[in-house]
């Protein structure tokens, strides 16, 4: 059970199941422009290729696992929330949404990197564009969390749906499933009880 008594945690424990997003593509395409010929580079990118498409999921999962706990969390009373390590900040949109906005840009560039360097079709379903455009909105609508710190200072954007209480127990319980074994994956089926 996710303790709640004294407040609730900004982060419950996903940000240590995941590795960042811009600095492991960044990497990976520095490694494909110092191969010198195009069948080195076709070779290392489809070596890449399966992580690229582990890092997107994990990611995507993880935005997710942000809107299931800000939903569950403000169906608690108020309570302070603790280690906020956004709060206090000066408010930028475009730093704020500065990663969302890389990864949506990034699914664009996979599409035709992958149709090139491999010559299949690489397609992202409805699901996760729609989570990466909620979490966007919750982004904004929450101004980076600069100035949240309870948990009635969360704002859930209007698009997201009112979970009942029995879905509210089930994305309880799930989150605590995955903060246990690290398998954010493992949220995204109840992406339609909140999108």
């Amino acid at each position: 059970m996710i303790d709640t008594k004294d407040g609730v945690q900004f982060d419950p424990g996903f940000i240590q199941h995941i590795s960042a997003f811009e600095p492991n593509i960044e990497y990976v395409y520095e490694t494909l422009n110092g191969c010198r010929n195009f069948n080195q580079k076709k070779l290392q990118f489809k070596m890449f290729y399966p992580k690229i498409q582990s890092l997107l999921k994990n990611y995507i999962s993880f935005y997710l696992g942000c809107i299931l706990w800000a939903v569950y969390i403000k169906h608690i009373d108020e309570k302070p929330i603790l280690n906020n390590i956004c709060f206090g900040g000066e408010y930028s949109e475009k730093d704020t949404l500065e990663e969302v906005d890389f990864v949506k840009q990034y699914i664009e560039k996979l599409k035709k990197d992958v149709k090139y360097y491999t010559g299949q079709n690489f397609d992202i379903d409805e699901k996760s564009l729609k989570i990466l455009e909620q979490y966007r909105e919750f982004l904004k609508a929450n101004e980076g969390f600069v100035k949240t710190k309870t948990t009635n200072d969360i704002v859930l954007p209007a698009s997201l749906k009112q979970p009942s209480e029995k879905d509210i127990n089930e994305i309880s319980n799930a989150i605590e499933k995955v903060i246990d074994n690290g398998k954010l994956y493992e949220l995204l089926p109840l992406a339609e009880k909140v999108l």
